[in-house]
């Protein structure tokens, strides 16, 4: 009885964590690490952004390449906070503004993965 119907909720449960509107459910299983209170962003682009933003934001994939962005820093906050209806999932609840603050610093040094 199982057998069929588990690997579907299974693929479910997995595809609310990166759906748009299921921010909630996504911090609840996959919250980044955080050390002494700061946000550990490379984890956070392993586990969260990376789905859509490639090899670390360094290239596209479902969503843009971030590396070597010509978007403000004010753009990308206010794109991680209110997200893009039908493309990015709003972060504004997840993310404190020290939070965003890390996560832009971490944009605007990207550079070519050398591995």
């Amino acid at each position: 009885m199982f057998g069929t119907t588990l690997p579907a909720v299974a693929l479910l449960a997995g595809l609310a964590c990166v759906m748009p509107g299921t921010v909630r459910m996504a911090t609840a299983q996959g919250a980044p690490a955080q050390e002494g209170g700061k946000l550990d962003v490379n984890q956070l682009f392993a586990g969260t952004c990376g789905w859509c933003h490639s090899d670390g934001g360094r290239v596209a994939g479902k969503g843009p390449k971030l590396m070597d962005t010509e978007r403000s820093d004010e753009f990308i906050r206010n794109r991680i906070r209110n997200g893009k209806e039908g493309a990015m999932p709003a972060f504004g609840q997840m993310f404190s503004d020290a939070d965003i603050d890390a996560i832009i610093k971490y944009i605007r040094t990207l550079k070519p993965d050398e591995g």
